[in-house]
């Protein structure tokens, strides 16, 4: 009797089992496998903005890995295309990845024209949108969108703080100089109200249309000019000659140059000696120290074989900005106001230091001061705290 119970509950046991193991994957093959989640790369690969685009695709795609290529549970797949930095073209680019490739999410881009002409459409087909560089001030402001976010700063940011910074330090008169294009504007823009705020003047505006990089008039105009110190929104290429010119001419000397943090942000190698004690503030440098920005950079040193920049922490904060929408709707991007409700108030772990979005969807952060020093941007202090851009227009 006790063999026959024994006998009798193991295999009610082992049946049980079998049922459980056929219940679960029957459960385990009905339940629905996500496809693949298309993310639109649109971005500079060739150009003055080149290693920008390439910069901010390598810090997306090192979070992506770090999260085993799935965000949300949907593994990544890339769509890449070069706008070449041109605006003419950009309406076409963004509309193929939209209607030809069906991307499910645009990143992009780096010049702000771009970005203008991605933000119209985003906004016009209710595409998702993260901008990992363009600051320019409409997209999160009288373009902002409840599906368009980003992941770097506003024009107007880096300008602000350093107006700040040169007021105190006090000076009365400035020459700024740029291209002629809304990142230069804009960052003038917000370098003169804070500037004159702090009751200092800008002199005179200098600009050339975007991407020329013929200087030499213009730097006679400042050294004619004898302003108490320059300011300057210059990036990638752009930024290198203008540096490498104007010690050239023997201005650094004389009139000590201040601009954007994009001066000299992936530019120090090329710039060598005539970027040393250049000062420049922006919302990341090379020498935070933190914890989360050495994992960061170690990481990004070993898969990369260079040292990270200001881009490609943006890239990063954009695969970053995705994964919390699609955390929140476990990969359905079915469910959008779940989704972008979930990245509006999300605090972001970034290398540069945690930052929030404003109402706007622009991150609010730390603009800090820096020096070149060798080839590193150190940090000497904090401009900014928290900045948050106006988002002037935006009625979200």
């Amino acid at each position: 009797m006790t063999t026959f119970r024994r006998t009798f509950i193991s295999a009610a046991a082992v049946a049980a089992l079998g049922l459980a193991t056929f219940g679960a994957t029957t459960a385990q093959a009905q339940a629905p496998t996500l496809p693949k989640l298309k993310v639109g790369l649109m971005l500079p690969y060739t150009g003055t903005f080149a290693a920008l685009g390439t910069a901010i695709e390598n810090g997306f795609r090192q979070y992506v890995a770090e999260q085993g290529g799935k965000l949300g549970g949907r593994e990544i797949e890339y769509v890449k295309v070069d706008d070449e930095s041109n605006p003419a073209k950009a309406t076409d680019n963004v509309n193929k990845l939209i209607k030809r490739d069906n991307v499910d999410v645009l990143v992009g881009s780096v010049h702000s024209g771009v970005a203008m002409a991605m933000a119209k459409v985003a906004k016009d087909t209710n595409t998702l949108l993260i901008v990992p560089n363009a600051g320019a001030d409409a997209v999160t402001g009288a373009m902002c969108a409840p599906n368009i976010f980003r992941s770097s700063f506003s024009n107007w940011q880096p300008g602000y703080a350093m107006g700040e910074v040169m007021a105190k330090k006090g000076y009365k008169k400035v020459v700024s100089i740029t291209w002629k294009y809304a990142a230069g504007d804009e960052s003038v823009k917000g370098f003169k109200e804070s500037f004159e705020k702090g009751g200092g003047t800008v002199v005179k505006e200098l600009s050339l249309p975007f991407p020329n990089v013929e200087f030499q008039a213009l730097l006679t105009e400042i050294a004619a000019a004898k302003p108490d110190a320059v300011f300057t929104f210059f990036a990638g290429g752009g930024a290198v000659k203008f540096v490498k010119d104007y010690s050239a001419a023997g201005l650094k000397k004389s009139i000590p140059l201040y601009g954007s943090g994009f001066l000299t942000d992936g530019t120090l190698d090329a710039q060598g000696a005539d970027a040393d004690g250049i000062m420049t503030t922006l919302h990341y440098a090379d020498s935070l120290g933190t914890p989360r920005d050495n994992a960061f950079r170690l990481a990004y040193a070993k898969t990369y074989k260079m040292q990270p920049d200001v881009y490609a922490v943006q890239g990063y904060d954009a695969a970053q900005i995705l994964s919390a929408g699609l955390t929140a709707v476990k990969g359905d991007t079915t469910k959008r106001a779940e989704f972008t409700a979930a990245i509006a108030k999300a605090k972001i772990d970034s290398p540069r230091g945690a930052f929030s979005l404003s109402k706007a969807h622009n991150p609010v952060q730390d603009i800090y001061l820096r020096q070149v020093v060798g080839k590193e941007n150190k940090v000497i202090g904090i401009a900014s705290k928290s900045l948050a851009d106006p988002g002037i227009g935006c009625k979200i």
